[in-house]
């Protein structure tokens, strides 16, 4: 999530600077914060924005300005609002206990961190209200040579804005892994970026394998996102191993506000969210016809330079920042907040981040935020109806193309960030979810997760009736024909797990999209036992010939593919 976008000229003349960043000692926001409660007081209440492209529908709804415009959507359903950006959360948590404003707005796990702060305080616990977006780009973890997957980051030392949006982001990728913060060193920073005290200024330490940051500070850390030269302010051999393009349902942006403030003033958070919503659809609609209606485009971008980046003149990082959020709409908040079957939903997330941040001290049980009473099913009038259908969001024919060329280059493994093995019995042709319950749950949250990924499932067969024909010295011919037959039964294996794992996201009320999975059949290609010259080795024990049979899952980034993803 950008918080801080500046345009790569700026920053690399920021980050030549190459003075040792100050490192925080980590320390939980609950043991540095001690401002004493205040109630909320004052007709026109102060609304925290940050640098972040969702925030652009919030300056709309004001008016394309910092106070409450007359006629603007706020106005029209009687809020007023003073917009305030504050990029420092802990300062947003401070005026939020202080009550100089009842609200807080950062991503689900930023809200979480703060509920450790009031966790003894009913009154102040956050209730999350709307969703603003998803980030879908804007973020990035980069890595230095030797790592390949994130599996490969332990041991490690990541760099890490402190109370930042990426927090979430690191705690969900970790766990994906099967790793942990034990696993890792984080090294923590104040800043976000634009300093010598960020994680893009601190991936150039030599003691620093990987860093999260946002999409401008990764673009100039690898040469605009290939593989850094080491010229231009990039590090020779940095790469993106993976942005929120890929993992595009990790960082949920939203807004919380305070306990007592909303049972007091539900009818205001009503309205409130209802004016978000409206606003997030009029802006929808003013950059998609920013030809014809220039002048409202120009309106509502050069105060978003203004408020969001201090400068009327920023158009085009403003238009970066749009571009790096997807924006949920009312659909996307009726799922995350009334569909119990939606893998993403409020509760889900919550449970999730807690679980992470818990042995840090970010989270605790009793610490763990609310979600308001709000019907918003009922906030549909005047907005897009509900769509009852979702598009592919992947071209099925091009996807297939980007796996049988990676197959033969033998390169499937070169673009995955994760990836596990499922085994079968000898001659197993059905995959039920009776026997595969967990592992296909786990491939349908990653799925759902990880929506810009490829999922490669990929079928392997045993080598033992191979290599027995081959110690009879059967003829090339008959070899031939036995692995072809190998690879057409590992193909049918794989699509029958695929169908499997559907079928059973169905059952559950979870639509997967088929394009997003590819089909691979390696026969007796490719078996753990390896290969010995040119067949493969002999299992020795009953462990090794079980090893063989077996369906492999991989994540694959195809960020690089265009013409693969294509984005709503």
């Amino acid at each position: 999530m950008i918080k801080y976008f500046i345009s790569l000229a700026l920053l690399s003349v920021v980050v030549t600077v190459q003075a040792k960043p100050d490192y925080l000692p980590f320390k939980p926001m609950a043991d540095r914060i001690n401002t004493p409660v205040g109630n909320v007081v004052g007709k026109s209440k102060s609304l925290p924005i940050i640098t972040w492209g969702g925030d652009i529908a919030t300056i709309h709804a004001n008016g394309d300005q910092a106070n409450t415009k007359s006629g603007s959507i706020f106005a029209q359903h009687g809020l007023m609002y003073r917009l305030e950006r504050e990029d420092v959360f802990s300062r947003q948590v401070e005026k939020y206990i202080s009550g100089k404003t009842p609200f807080l707005r950062g991503t689900l796990g930023m809200i979480q961190t703060a509920g450790t702060v009031v966790e003894n305080n009913p009154s102040l616990k956050p209730v999350i209200f709307y969703q603003m977006t998803w980030s879908a780009g804007g973020d990035a973890l980069v890595v230095k040579p030797g790592v390949k997957k994130v599996s490969d980051l332990k041991g490690k030392t990541i760099a890490v804005q402190a109370d930042g949006p990426h927090v979430d982001y690191i705690a969900r990728v970790l766990n994906d892994a099967g790793l942990t913060f034990n696993d890792v060193k984080v090294k923590w920073l104040p800043d976000l970026t634009g300093s010598d005290n960020s994680p893009a200024a601190a991936l150039y330490e030599s003691d620093v394998d990987a860093a999260f940051v946002i999409i401008p500070d990764a673009l100039a850390l690898t040469s605009g996102g290939n593989t850094g030269t080491g010229s231009e302010d990039s590090i020779k051999g940095a790469k993106i191993l993976m942005s929120t393009k890929t993992a595009n349902r990790v960082i949920a942006d939203v807004y919380a506000v305070r306990s007592d403030y909303y049972q007091k003033n539900k009818a205001e958070i009503e309205k409130l969210t209802k004016a978000l919503l409206e606003a997030e659809q009029s802006l929808t609609v003013i950059v998609k016809n920013r030809l014809s209606n220039k002048a409202a485009y120009q309106s509502v971008m050069s105060a978003s330079a203004e408020l969001l980046l201090d400068s009327r003149e920023a158009i085009a990082d403003t238009e970066g920042l749009y571009a790096d959020c997807e924006f949920v709409g009312f659909k996307g908040n009726v799922k995350f907040f009334a569909d119990a079957k939606y893998p993403r939903r409020f509760e889900q997330l919550n449970k999730e981040i807690a679980k992470s941040f818990k042995p840090l001290g970010l989270a605790t049980s009793s610490a763990l935020i609310e979600k308001s009473s709000i019907n918003y099913r009922q906030l549909e009038t005047g907005i897009a109806s509900i769509s009852t259908t979702e598009a592919s969001r992947f071209n099925k024919d091009k996807v297939a193309a980007v796996i049988a060329r990676k197959q033969q280059q033998n390169s499937l493994d070169d673009d995955a960030i994760f990836s596990f093995e499922v085994f079968f019995k000898p001659n197993q042709q059905v995959f039920s979810a009776d026997l595969y319950q967990n592992d296909f749950d786990r491939v349908a949250d990653l799925a759902s997760v990880y929506g810009g990924a490829i999922i490669t499932i990929e079928g392997h067969s045993d080598p033992m009736g191979y290599l027995k024909k081959k110690k009879l010295q059967e003829n090339s011919i008959v070899l031939g024909r036995i692995k072809q037959s190998a690879k057409n039964l590992s193909l049918s294996r794989a699509q029958s797990v695929r169908d499997s794992i559907i079928a059973s996201a169905k059952s559950r009320g979870v639509l997967l999209d088929p394009a997003q999975f590819a089909i691979v059949g390696h026969g007796i290609t490719q078996p753990n036992t390896g290969i010995c010259g040119s067949d493969p080795c002999a299992p020795k024990t009953e462990p090794e010939w079980r090893s063989n049979m077996r369906v492999e899952f991989r994540l694959i980034q195809v960020e690089a593919e265009s013409e693969v993803f294509q984005a709503l």
